[in-house]
C-alpha cells in the first residue's frame, strides 16, 4: 500500500478524528476482523464491541466507525475515525486510492482458464514490469481490497482475476480495480445455485462490459455462450480471438513434447508459437494472454518467445509418470464442466492405443443443479470415450450413472471415497495406461489420490 495518514483519509472519507494522532501513518487496509495481520492498519469495522486484547499486537490500530466508541475504554494506541455511514466511507476510501495510479489494469473472468491466463500475462510481463497480481486463485471478493491496496508507485501493470459466485461479483471488483482492459475466457455452467439460471450465469460475466466503460474487451469469439452477450451498446473497443475471422487467429493446433504448438495470425503477421501444457483449451488460454500483453505495449514476437519460458502451477493438466510406469495426468486444481472436457480430449490425445482411466471427483458449489450438472458431465463422459471409468463422491456417481444409460463402453466404478479405487488401480495399471485425475483443490479426498498415484523413486 502506498503510505499515507490519518488525517488525510479522514478528510478523504469524510469522518472526525476523534481520538488519536492524525499523523500516524496507515500501510494497509481492511474491512474485516481477520484481515487484521499487521501495525498501521486501518480497518473499516462497524463492530459495537472488540476484543482490545487480542488486537494489541496490531497496534497502532485505525478504527474508522459509526459507533460513537467510549474514549476512556479504548487503548492508548487505538485511532478512532467516526462517520455517518461505514459503506460510504469505505467506497471513498476505496476509489480515491485507485484514482492514484494511471496504469493498465487487467480484469480476467471465465468459467475456467482464470488462474492460467493471468499467470501467463504475469510471467510475460515480469520481465520488464512490475506487475501485481492476484495471488494462485484466491479471486474471491473478499480479496479484493487486498489486491488492490497491493499497488504502489513502483507498480506497472495490475492482472486480476473477477470471479462469479453470484450477479455483481464482477461490478464490485470493477468497483475495486477499474480495469481498462477487460477478459472473457470462456462461460460454462457454473455457480448456478446463485446465477439461478444460465442466462443469469452469462449475464453475471458479461458485467464485465460495464465495468470496462470505454476500455478494450478480449472475448474467446469461438465460445457460443459468450456470442450470446449483447456487445451493441458497449462504447469501448473489442479484440476477438479464435479460429475463424478473427482479429487473431489460430491455425494448426498441435500437440508437441512438451505443449501445445500452434499458429496465430494477426494482421498481415504470421507467428509460430509453442505454449507448455497440454489441451487445445490450453491455447486459448495462451492467446488470450498474448493479445492482453500485445495490447499493453509488448511486441507480439517478444511475447510469444517468453511464453515459451512459462511453467504451469502443480495440479494443472500436470503429466508425469504414475504408479507402474503409467502416464499420470493430474487436473485436480478446479473442476467445472468446462474444464472437464478440456481434460477428457487430453486424455484421448494422450492415450491414443493405451488404456485411458479417468478418475473423476464431484463438481462442487452447484446448489441445486448438483443433479443436472453432473449428468451433463456424465454426458461429456459419454461422448469422449473411456476405457475406464473411476467416480468419486456421492454426486459424482451421478456422471457415472449417465454415462452408462448412454451406453458408454468403459468398467464403470463409483467409490465414496479413495481407499478401494487405488486397490483397485493398483490391479490394472500397466506401462500402456494413461491416467486422468480430475477434481478441485477442496477435495482431499482426490487430492490423497492423485498423491499416491505418483511413480516414486524406490526407498533406500
Amino acid at each position: 500500500m502506498k503510505p499515507t495518514t490519518v488525517s488525510r483519509v479522514t478528510g478523504i472519507i469524510g469522518g472526525e478524528l476523534v481520538k488519536g494522532d492524525g499523523n500516524i501513518v496507515i500501510n494497509y487496509g481492511a474491512y474485516r476482523l481477520k484481515q487484521v495481520k499487521n501495525k498501521h492498519t486501518i480497518l473499516f469495522n462497524n463492530t459495537r464491541i472488540l476484543n482490545w486484547q487480542n488486537l494489541e499486537a496490531y497496534f497502532p490500530l485505525i478504527i474508522v466507525s459509526e459507533w460513537g466508541y467510549r474514549i476512556s475504554e479504548l487503548p492508548s494506541d487505538v485511532v478512532l475515525v467516526k462517520v455517518a455511514n461505514l459503506d460510504d466511507a469505505y467506497w471513498r476510501f476505496v476509489e480515491h486510492y485507485r484514482g492514484q495510479f494511471e496504469m493498465p489494469i487487467v480484469a480476467i473472468t471465465g468459467t475456467s482458464g482464470k488462474t492460467s491466463t493471468k499467470e501467463m500475462i504475469k510471467h510475460i510481463l515480469s520481465t520488464d514490469k512490475q506487475v501485481v497480481a492476484t495471488t494462485l486463485s484466491n479471486n474471491s471478493r473478499t480479496g479484493s481490497l487486498y489486491n488492490l491496496l497491493r499497488i504502489d508507485d513502483a507498480t506497472d501493470v495490475g492482472v486480476f482475476e473477477t470471479a462469479v459466485g453470484s450477479p455483481g461479483d464482477v461490478l464490485t471488483a470493477g468497483r475495486y480495480f477499474k480495469p481498462t482492459i477487460g477478459v472473457i475466457t470462456n462461460i460454462g455452467s457454473h455457480h448456478l445455485n446463485y446465477c439461478k439460471t444460465q442466462e443469469g450465469y452469462i449475464k453475471a460475466k458479461a458485467e464485465m462490459l460495464q465495468i470496462l466503460d470505454k476500455g478494450t474487451l478480449i472475448i474467446n469469439d469461438d465460445d457460443q455462450n459468450i456470442q450470446k452477450i449483447d456487445m451493441n451498446y458497449f462504447p469501448g473497443k473489442v479484440i476477438r480471438y479464435g479460429k475463424q475471422n478473427c482479429q487473431y487467429q489460430i491455425s494448426d493446433i498441435k500437440y508437441g513434447e512438451r505443449g501445445m504448438h500452434f499458429t496465430l495470425h494477426h494482421a498481415t503477421n504470421q507467428y509460430s508459437v509453442i505454449v507448455p501444457g497440454f489441451g487445445e483449451h490450453q491455447v486459448y488460454n495462451a492467446v488470450a494472454a498474448l493479445v492482453t500483453v500485445h495490447e499493453i505495449g509488448i511486441p507480439m514476437q517478444d511475447a510469444i518467445a517468453k511464453l515459451a519460458t512459462y511453467r504451469q502451477f502443480n495440479k494443472q493438466m500436470q503429466v508425469m509418470k504414475g504408479i507402474h510406469n503409467s502416464v499420470l495426468i493430474d487436473d485436480t486444481w478446479s473442476i467445472t464442466t468446462t474444464s472437464l472436457e478440456a481434460a477428457l480430449k487430453v486424455l484421448n490425445e494422450l492415450g491414443k492405443n493405451k488404456k485411458r482411466i479417468a478418475i473423476i471427483g464431484t463438481i462442487t458449489d452447484l446448489g441445486s443443479w448438483g443433479y443436472i450438472i453432473h449428468e451433463r458431465a456424465g454426458e461429456l463422459i459419454y461422448k469422449h470415450g473411456v476405457d475406464v471409468l473411476i467416480t468419486i463422491g456421492k454426486h459424482a456417481k451421478i456422471m457415472a450413472d449417465k454415462a452408462r444409460e448412454l451406453g458408454l463402453q468403459a468398467k464403470i466404478y463409483s467409490y465414496k471415497n479413495n481407499t478401494l479405487p487405488f486397490f483397485l488401480l493398483q490391479k490394472m495399471v500397466d506401462s500402456n495406461t494413461v491416467i486422468l485425475i480430475k477434481g478441485d483443490m477442496y477435495s482431499e479426498t482426490v487430492h490423497d489420490l492423485a498423491d499416491k498415484l505418483i511413480m516414486r523413486p524406490p526407498s533406500k
